[in-house]
C-alpha cells in the first residue's frame, strides 16, 4: 500500500498536517535534518519542493527559498539523494512538488523511474492541467506514483471530479485563489467553508487537504474542519527564514512546526 494512502487510513479522528519545504533551503546540508525533525514534531507528510527559476504561482516567500536553493547548488538528483538519505531512518510519505520544467529536462521516463525508486511517494506538479497530464500520468502510473491534483474556487466542479478521479492519495484544494503566502486570518477563513463544501460534494473518492494561507492552529483549525487535514508552506519557510542561521534556529522551527498540529 502506497505510504500516502497508509497515513490516511491511519489518521483516526484527526486532522493530518502535511508540510512544504523547498529542497536545499536555507542550505543542502539542513533539509534532511529539518524533515526529520518536522515529522517528530507532528508532520504527517512532506511536500519537498523541486526549486525553478520561473515560478508561476510561488509568492515572494516561496520564490525567495528557490533562488537561495538554486544559488547554493541545488539539483533533481540532490533532491533524490535527500530522499534517499531520509529513507534510511523514516517512512513520512515525500511528495515532490514543483514545475513541469526540471521533470522534462531530467527526462519524464527517468525521473519517474528514480522517483519512485528512492522512495518518493507522489507528485503535485502544479502547472499541469489535469486535462494534458498524459505524457507524465503514464509514466508516473508505470512506476506507482500517484499524482496529486489541485482544486480551486475558480474550478468547475465538472473539473473538481476529473481531478478526484485522476488524483492519487488526496485532492490538494487550494483555499485562495493567486499565488501562494501566509495571510491574515480573517481573510484566510472567509468563504473558505461554502468552498470546501462544494469540494466535498464532488471529490468522493480522495480525502481534502487544504492549504495556501495557513499559518497558525487557529487557521489550521478554522480551515480544515470540513477537510482530512490541512497543508503549510509559505508560514514554515518565512519562520526559517526569520531564524537562519541563529544558534537555536531549528529548534524555534520545529517549536513553529509542533504548534500547527498541537497548538502553544
Amino acid at each position: 500500500m502506497n505510504r500516502i494512502t497508509k497515513k490516511f487510513e491511519d489518521k483516526g479522528s484527526g486532522k493530518l498536517m502535511s508540510l512544504f519545504i523547498t529542497a536545499g533551503y536555507p542550505d543542502l546540508e539542513s533539509t534532511v535534518d529539518l524533515i526529520l525533525g518536522f515529522e517528530e514534531n507532528g508532520a504527517d507528510l512532506i511536500e519537498l519542493g523541486m526549486p525553478f527559476s520561473d515560478p508561476l504561482a510561488d509568492g515572494p516567500t516561496i520564490q525567495f527559498s528557490s533562488e537561495t536553493a538554486i544559488s547554493k547548488g541545488i539539483s533533481i538528483d540532490k533532491i533524490f539523494e535527500m530522499v534517499t538519505e531520509i529513507r534510511k531512518s523514516s517512512q513520512i510519505p515525500i511528495i515532490l512538488m514543483g514545475y513541469m520544467n526540471p521533470v522534462l529536462r531530467y527526462g519524464v521516463s527517468a525521473f519517474c523511474e528514480k522517483a519512485a525508486s528512492v522512495g518518493v511517494d507522489g507528485l503535485i506538479l502544479p502547472d499541469i492541467p489535469v486535462e494534458e497530464s498524459g505524457l507524465i500520468e503514464k509514466e508516473a502510473s508505470s512506476n506507482n506514483l500517484p499524482i496529486i491534483y489541485l482544486v480551486a474556487p475558480n474550478t468547475s466542479d465538472e473539473r473538481m471530479k476529473l481531478a478526484d478521479q485522476k488524483s492519487g492519495g488526496f485532492v490538494y484544494c487550494v483555499s485562495v485563489t493567486g499565488v501562494t503566502g501566509a495571510r491574515d486570518g480573517g481573510e484566510v477563513s472567509q468563504s473558505v467553508a461554502t468552498f470546501i463544501e462544494r469540494v466535498r460534494t464532488n471529490v468522493t473518492k480522495n480525502p481534502v487537504l487544504v492549504g495556501f494561507g495557513i499559518k497558525s492552529y487557529e487557521d489550521a483549525q478554522a480551515i480544515a474542519s470540513n477537510a482530512d487535514g490541512f497543508i503549510v508552506g509559505s508560514a514554515l519557510i518565512d519562520t526559517i527564514r526569520k531564524s537562519y542561521p541563529n544558534e537555536n534556529w531549528k529548534k524555534d522551527v520545529f517549536s513553529f512546526v509542533h504548534s500547527l498540529k498541537f497548538g502553544k
